[in-house]
């Protein structure tokens, strides 16, 4: 959800920013834009996309003191050439690019209007970016990094800023509350965006600012101060990124390298955290705490889309395994509900990116509470990461497409990680069972590649289901939530309406829905749960629906009631998330390229949404 790059050197600024907003498209947008500090500033921006802005922006100078680049997310204001970032002031001397949301932005319009002021778009930055230009025009001798903390200290709302001044060409000034914003260090050159990606092909020593940060770059360097003028000091990292962990390699969409990505993305996430042979399992992100996660007489799980139903099939492990009550809530959900937490208690806040704004609200909620909070996230260095109390880090790789596909899976690896170990601590999980789910999640990421083998049947039976406009998919128990899973991919990149229920609550309303032309997913995957299915299959069937069944070797009930199946290898049924979901995740990929949809960056949606 929008993004910011910047550059202060001699390098080629136009081309720089511009390759930097095109490694920052996965976030998702609607405009881009340009500003370049060449003695006067020089700008270009327009709805559309990046490519688009690089028609726009030929004519502008390839080298320039400093720039700053922007992909737009529209919040305040429809998509408009108008409405896209850089805005600049009616001076013409200050450029400024936002992500984030300035709520109080009406209030400071209305006051600004009073004084004069016109606005040239509907956005709430543009007012930023005035309130910037009005304290500098009162007091011309106020240094420009005064006025920009004068300003700040009047917004209420979140903001990741990167702003240009003509009367300082060398100097680029960014300052954030609540959006991510990153330096980067190269020799003699200075870069800032929202995440490492348009940094890494240029230096891999960074430094992420925190909540609160205002910083002046200069391309030998960079001083970073509090709202209130207080210098500090940040620490130094070495990026783990890799440029080619973010190319397609060979792949038409990044969405479908990072579904085949899976088999490598949980080895690594179980390296160093699981010795099946000694059946043991280490999280050194949790010792600190485990104690007090023990002593804990329940466990809350924050998270939003895809990494709620990542917690849905955490709250049957926990409860299965360990015996510990899970709640799950929707971190967007969490704070206005007045929860009821204290010190006993332990919120686990999950999310890919470590920036997802409701879900941040919920972990500062509950860490207000005196709750012990606990992390899993795939960015080393994120918001998520710094604030919990202690955590534990996916290594999934980066993940450009916006549908979640190895997020969703080593998310669930983690948290059976965890349930496994409390089980066993417990003394609620037998140790031949502890032993044997260690010995079967070793072997999950080759069983995937088997599935993954399956693909071109998979396609095919896409390609018989492209014409659908509506899907059902049902699943009962640890697969309820991959049942969510799947409705939710498919929704989100093929604009198919689809819905995830429990197989039982279709008698209670979704059966209306089926006739000859619906096609219903069922996961039927799990052992205990294999009768109780084959009566939700016959059910379906006896009102002529169309029934893909994703299923296990054995289940030859399953296979002669379902017009179509999907065969996945046997597992223990505590860890079936893992494989079902993965012909689920084909399935929605396959059906999103036949109908020619923009699979990795899908109409409407943001990778990242750190805007409430």
């Amino acid at each position: 959800m929008c993004g910011i790059v910047g550059y202060i050197g001699p390098g080629a600024c136009r081309e720089i920013l511009l390759a930097g907003l095109a490694r920052l498209e996965y976030r998702g947008y609607d405009s881009a834009g340009i500003a370049l500090l060449d003695g006067d500033l020089r700008v270009a921006k327009c709805a559309g996309r990046v490519r688009d802005l690089a028609s726009r922006s030929a004519g502008l100078p390839t080298t320039a003191a400093a720039g700053i680049g922007h992909t737009r997310w529209a919040t305040h204001g429809g998509p408009s050439d108008a409405n896209a970032h850089p805005h600049v002031g009616p001076a013409g001397t200050i450029a400024l690019v936002h992500n984030g949301i300035i709520e109080n932005y009406a209030a400071l319009k209305t006051s600004l209007t009073a004084q004069g002021r016109r606005f040239r778009s509907q956005t709430d930055s543009e007012v930023l970016v005035q309130l910037i230009e009005e304290i500098v025009a009162a007091d011309p001798t106020l240094p420009f990094d005064a006025a920009l903390r004068l300003a700040l200290k009047q917004v209420t709302g979140t903001y990741g800023l990167a702003i240009l001044n003509t009367a300082e060409p060398d100097r680029l000034y960014v300052a954030r509350r609540g959006s991510p914003l990153v330096v980067g260090m190269g020799d003699g050159e200075m870069f800032v965006a929202s995440d490492a990606a348009p940094i890494v092909a240029h230096t891999t020593r960074v430094v992420y600012l925190d909540d609160g940060d205002v910083a002046v770059i200069s391309r030998d360097g960079f001083e970073v101060r509090s709202i209130d003028d207080v210098p500090l000091t940040r620490q130094v990292h070495e990026l783990a990124l890799s440029l080619d962990a973010i190319e397609k390699a060979g792949f038409p969409h990044f969405m479908l390298k990072e579904i085949h990505e899976q088999p490598r993305a949980i080895a690594d996430c179980l390296r160093g955290r699981l010795v099946p042979a000694d059946h043991v399992i280490q999280l050194g992100g949790l010792s600190a705490v485990m104690d007090r996660l023990m002593a804990a007489p329940r466990l809350t799980i924050a998270a939003c889309g895809t990494s709620w139903h990542s917690g849905l099939v955490g709250e049957y492990l926990f409860e299965h395994l360990a015996r510990l009550p899970v709640e799950v809530e929707y971190a967007s959900e969490f704070r206005y509900r007045e929860p009821l937490l204290d010190d006993r208690d332990v919120l686990l806040a999950i999310s890919q990116s470590g920036e997802t704004a409701d879900t941040i609200a919920a972990l500062r909620e509950a860490k207000r509470r005196g709750a012990l909070t606990l992390g899993i996230c795939n960015v080393v260095g994120s918001t998520l990461s710094r604030e919990t109390d202690a955590g534990v880090f996916t290594h999934a790789g980066p993940e450009i497409g916006v549908a979640s596909t190895k997020a969703f899976t080593t998310q669930v690896v983690v948290l059976t990680l965890m349930a496994i170990e409390l089980g066993r601590r417990r003394g609620t999980l037998a140790p031949e069972r502890a032993d044997a789910l260690i010995e079967e999640l070793a072997r999950i990421p080759a069983k995937i590649g088997a599935i993954l083998a399956q693909e071109p049947a998979i396609k095919a039976l896409a390609d018989r289901f492209t014409y659908a406009p509506n899907f059902l998919y049902l699943g009962r128990s640890f697969n309820f939530p991959v049942a969510l899973e799947g409705a939710l991919k498919l929704k989100e990149i093929s604009y198919i309406h689809a819905e995830g229920y429990p197989a039982a609550e279709m008698k209670h309303g979704p059966i209306a829905l089926i006739d000859r032309l619906m096609p219903v997913v069922v996961i039927a995957a799990t052992e205990h749960t294999s009768d109780k299915m084959l009566s939700n299959i016959e059910e379906v069937k006896a009102r002529n629906g169309r029934v893909i069944a994703i299923t296990t070797p054995g289940q030859e009930e399953v296979k002669r009631l379902a017009e179509f199946v999907v065969e996945i290898p046997a597992t223990d049924d505590a860890l079936s998330p893992l494989l079902a979901v993965i012909p689920l995740q084909l399935l929605a990929y396959h059906i999103a390229v036949n109908r020619g949809c923009d699979v990795d960056q899908p109409r409407n949606l943001a990778k990242s949404v750190t805007v409430e």
